[in-house]
């Protein structure tokens, strides 16, 4: 993996984080998850080999049998890979913006559906105008044990029944909540990467061409701003 340039890596990483196992069964010690934690370990290395002494502490806490330390390594292990991809995107200018032609629906979903794959405990949309068609169309490619949280106001009357609807199906609970005077629309994964779509989520590139950007420096201020926004806001489910 060390011939790895910038852009190979980041795919890499970008696939170790949407292929996590499970929470309730990643530290059981079956192929698959020995499999993930070696291909992790490579990439998270050839990233940074400075790295390697912490990740093999990660790894000894992981596997161990102190189940508080152990969470505490897996949250470390994901939140570097988040680091790496993150340190790769700023080294590559565009890699995480997107542009998506008038028309181009599957292509603007499949961009969503990526960003939606990489959560491992936490994923929050914020959309005014989400609806019952966004939930069919996002929600059952969230992983188990990822937190729903959706922050919305004018499509509630469909957007509570198909959530109502989805959690009893699939055994989820979903949050919604309602807040005014919020016009953008992000998404925001784990509390550790953020972005930014020009069109609802609901429609992307349906009628108009539209853009799906990572949002890098300015991070920390729309992630306390929006956290700030949902505390307040009204909870509805």
């Amino acid at each position: 993996m060390s011939s790895l340039n910038a852009e190979q890596l980041l795919v890499e990483i970008e696939e170790i984080l949407r292929t996590i196992p499970p929470r309730a069964t990643i530290r059981h010690e079956n192929p698959e998850n020995i499999a993930w934690f070696g291909r992790a370990s490579a990439a998270l290395e050839t990233w940074n080999p400075s790295k390697c002494d912490l990740l093999r502490e990660w790894l000894d806490q992981i596997l161990g049998m102190n189940g508080h330390l152990a969470n505490q390594g897996l949250q470390k292990l994901v939140m570097l890979l988040h680091q790496a991809r993150h340190n790769l995107i700023a080294q590559l200018p565009g890699a995480g913006n997107v542009s998506v032609s008038r028309g181009m629906v599957f292509d603007y979903f499949d961009e969503i559906r990526k960003i939606i794959q990489l959560a491992n405990s936490d994923l929050l949309f914020i959309d005014p105008y989400l609806d019952a068609g966004f939930v069919s169309r996002y929600l059952p490619h969230v992983a188990a044990g990822v937190t729903i949280r959706l922050l919305a106001r004018e499509k509630l009357a469909t957007l509570l029944p198909a959530v109502d609807a989805f959690a009893q199906q699939a055994g989820r609970r979903v949050e919604v909540r309602s807040a005014a005077n919020f016009h953008d629309r992000y998404v925001i994964v784990d509390a550790s990467s953020c972005y930014q779509s020009g069109a609802s989520f609901k429609d992307g590139a349906k009628s108009a061409p539209t853009t799906v950007t990572q949002i890098l420096d300015a991070f920390p201020a729309v992630a306390k701003t929006y956290e700030d926004l949902w505390i307040t806001a009204q909870a509805l489910r």
